[in-house]
């Protein structure tokens, strides 16, 4: 018994400054979170420690900011891991949440699916850009190397904008494939509301960090930002896996 007493003691006190570390460091997170927040009006995702010592990872609805313990510095930028080929850390943070938070607009996406479909890439498009144009105008080259396409919203003017209505009006026009290639060729879309989602999608995108387009979302939640055509495309797909 007295053996099992001590035991029980020993047990007790290791566990007790474990406990409240986590405890504390819990509370550190949480008056981090709320001072992103009560600073910069930033909604904040998720925060944890940072590939760096004394800073923390924040996954804001406006990207991912760094912030000391203390929270008396801010950094905003790319970080990247120079042991590791330059590896972008602050992409690699984002690629995995990327991916699920787009699961709730798949039923707004318009896709253009491949015949023989081995690859899916999200695209936030504009119906305005010049580049987004090009691209899709290139879509059968996409579609027979077999990659996939899905269009979100992201009208650059912003939401509210009459850019953002003439995105609405494609995505719900009666054949809103149709509505897009008329749109991107300058043809005027005939104008339609419904719950498009066209807000949600263009707020998703700059969660994602994105500020133009064309912004390429490979499947893992890479974010390649600019025009790629279908060869260079497949080139950049297959480097990834």
């Amino acid at each position: 018994m007295k053996f099992t007493r001590t035991f029980s003691l020993l047990m007790a006190m290791l566990i007790a400054p474990a406990a409240s570390a986590a405890s504390n460091s819990s509370d550190d997170t949480a008056a981090l979170k709320q001072k992103l927040s009560d600073t910069l009006s930033v909604e904040v995702i998720s925060i944890k420690p940072s590939p760096v010592s004394e800073l923390y990872e924040a996954f804001t609805d406006r990207g991912v900011l760094y912030i000391t313990k203390d929270g008396s510095k801010l950094f905003h930028g790319n970080l990247y891991d120079l042991n590791k080929g330059m590896k972008n850390l602050t992409e690699a943070a984002m690629a995995g949440p990327r991916v699920d938070m787009m699961k709730p607009l798949e039923e707004n996406m318009l896709v253009y699916k491949a015949k023989n479909e081995k690859h899916v890439v999200t695209i936030f498009t504009d119906v305005s850009c010049g580049y987004c144009r090009k691209l899709h105008n290139e879509m059968d080259g996409y579609n027979d190397l077999g990659i996939t396409v899905r269009y979100l919203a992201f009208p650059r003017a912003g939401v509210p904008s009459a850019n953002a209505d003439e995105m609405e009006s494609v995505w719900c026009a009666k054949d809103p494939l149709k509505a897009m290639g008329d749109a991107k060729n300058g043809r005027a879309v005939q104008k339609a509301s419904c719950d498009a989602k066209i807000k949600q999608q263009y707020e998703l995108g700059q969660t994602f960090g994105i500020n133009g387009t064309p912004a390429i979302i490979l499947e893992d939640g890479t974010l390649i930002p600019g025009y790629q055509p279908p060869e260079a495309l497949l080139r950049t797909i297959q480097s990834q896996l």
